[in-house]
């Protein structure tokens, strides 16, 4: 953050103390995305073992009928 401001005394090109802004802001984007990430990931894709126990107990209630039916 002090080169943001010693780009601002030294009267460095607005283009470039823009940029530094842009740079500044996205780094701190990211981190509060990598902080966040997590329990979005978790709320969106959590509790797969419902599923998984779903597909589990469809697959051999079919495998029990087609073992039914080649007897």
């Amino acid at each position: 953050m002090d080169d943001l401001i010693d780009m601002m005394v030294s009267n460095e090109s607005p283009a470039d103390i823009s940029d530094r802004i842009k740079e500044i802001l996205m780094a701190k984007s990211a981190e509060n995305i990598e902080i966040i990430r997590p329990v979005v990931a978790s709320s969106m894709f959590g509790e797969p073992e419902t599923e998984e126990e779903y597909d589990e107990t469809s697959y051999e209630d079919e495998s029990e009928d087609h073992e039914e039916d080649a007897e």
